[in-house]
């Protein structure tokens, strides 16, 4: 009896019953396309493979580009025993039978290559669950996500096994996979060659999204080659890859910022179309701009901020999708602001000397004293009214008495923080004339 992991099938499936991915999975290594990141020559798995030294691996890297395929490829390489489980569907009691199985297959000389699938979506109870089986050589783990495993694996797992990315696949690697597909089902797409590199675009990177494309437009009943347009009537488009909760929400949204950051408005607007056609929140991207506006524009240019509180509101007035119009003019507004992250290094400056001065208390000739006590200590004592002064500036001391005056804010060279700059200089001229 097939136990419930076991990887064999008592029946070959017919062919015309087995979808083209799986049809088309290759057999070796060497059919893997793609990926010679990992499996080119000098690459980690073909020097692990060349030295007999496979060790545990995470895969990480996103859908479609060939994970499970690599992981029982090399399964065969080694003669270990595949077994294929997804943490979506396995439990601790899963998981016991699974690793009593592998201790079996040991005591009778057999290795086991246990592949995780969403490896990411264990607790962490789970994953601890597979250290004394990895340190005892009982199972070879390879895992795969999505997520960026320093995030979502146990450092105890990470630091047993290598992680490697494997990468989307780009249109030379999925055109190959086209004409490997046309050999299979043994006739040409019906597509013109605008058509073709479109249907290869709508796969975006995703191997096995090509393939399904292609099982789909293979079916077609059509006498002539269809164009674009006539492909995008036919087939539904792909929705690009992007969980709001994920991995590529932080990716999208830290390209959005460092294209703002380096003054690009045309690569700001494209990160910002892709995460609202990805379902994005308007009102995200809202509070982002805002925070732009004071972490990167700052004092450079003080409208900055008040332009996306605009933008903001005017969002929450007019709704989707008009209101968007608002944001991304925003955007553009903040691409091309003068950039001073003066304000944000002063405040974490600021900070940091806080903490470690967090008891000192202010001069006493800057505090108030309401009572006769206070004033007998001293409070309030010399303290200069800077109205009453010269220029309107006393130049006194406003740190704690004994406490090196720190230099924090330090601002640029552009847009209105050149005039700052200008203030900054002066009060530290007319404070040094007059001993503050």
């Amino acid at each position: 009896m097939v136990d419930l992991f076991d990887t064999g099938a008592a029946r070959e499936p017919q062919k015309g019953l087995r979808p083209l991915a799986d049809r088309l999975r290759p057999q070796s290594l060497a059919e893997v396309i793609g990926q010679k990141q990992v499996l080119g020559e000098g690459a980690p798995l073909e020097v692990m493979l060349s030295s007999g030294s496979l060790s545990s691996i995470v895969f990480w890297g996103p859908p479609g580009v060939g994970k499970t395929t690599i992981a029982r490829l090399l399964a065969d390489e080694t003669e270990l025993h595949f077994v294929q489980i997804s943490a979506i569907f396995t439990g601790m009691p899963d998981l016991r039978k699974v690793f009593e199985g592998a201790k079996i297959r040991r005591q009778n000389g057999q290795g086991t290559l246990l592949f995780v699938d969403e490896i990411h979506r264990f607790n962490k109870a789970q994953q601890d669950g597979f250290l004394p089986h990895m340190e005892d050589g009982t199972i070879l783990l390879v895992g795969a996500t999505t997520e960026n495993p320093s995030f979502e694996l146990n450092s105890a797992v990470l630091s047993r096994a290598q992680v490697l990315v494997l990468e989307r696949l780009d249109l030379a690697d999925l055109e190959r996979m086209a004409q490997r597909a046309e050999q299979e089902l043994d006739k040409e797409l019906p597509l013109n060659g605008p058509a073709r590199e479109a249907l290869l675009e709508m796969a975006d990177g995703d191997g096995r999204a090509l393939l399904n494309l292609i099982e789909q437009v293979a079916a077609w009943k059509t006498d002539s080659k269809l164009t674009p347009p006539e492909l995008s009537k036919r087939l539904q488009k792909r929705a690009a890859q992007y969980d709001k909760s994920g991995d590529a929400h932080y990716n999208l949204i830290s390209a959005l910022h460092k294209s703002v950051r380096g003054s690009d408005p045309d690569a700001a607007l494209y990160w910002f179309a892709r995460m609202l056609e990805g379902g994005e929140d308007p009102r995200f991207l809202a509070r982002r701009l805002v925070r732009m506006a004071v972490e990167d524009i700052g004092l450079a240019d003080p409208q900055a901020q008040a332009v996306c509180l605009q933008s903001w509101q005017t969002y929450e007035r007019l709704g989707s999708p008009e209101g968007e119009l608002a944001l991304s003019q925003a955007l553009i507004y903040l691409a091309l602001a003068p950039k001073s992250n003066a304000n944000y290094v002063a405040y974490k400056a600021a900070r940091n000397v806080a903490k470690a001065t967090g008891s000192k208390l202010p001069p006493k000739h800057i505090l108030n004293a309401p009572t006769d006590l206070m004033t007998d200590l001293g409070y309030g004592t010399d303290y200069a009214y800077d109205h009453d002064a010269e220029d309107g500036f006393s130049g006194q001391n406003y740190f704690p008495e004994g406490m090196e005056r720190p230099a924090m804010y330090a601002p640029v060279e552009r847009g209105f923080e050149r005039e700052l700059k200008k203030r900054v200089e002066y009060f530290a001229k007319l404070r040094a004339q007059r001993g503050g």
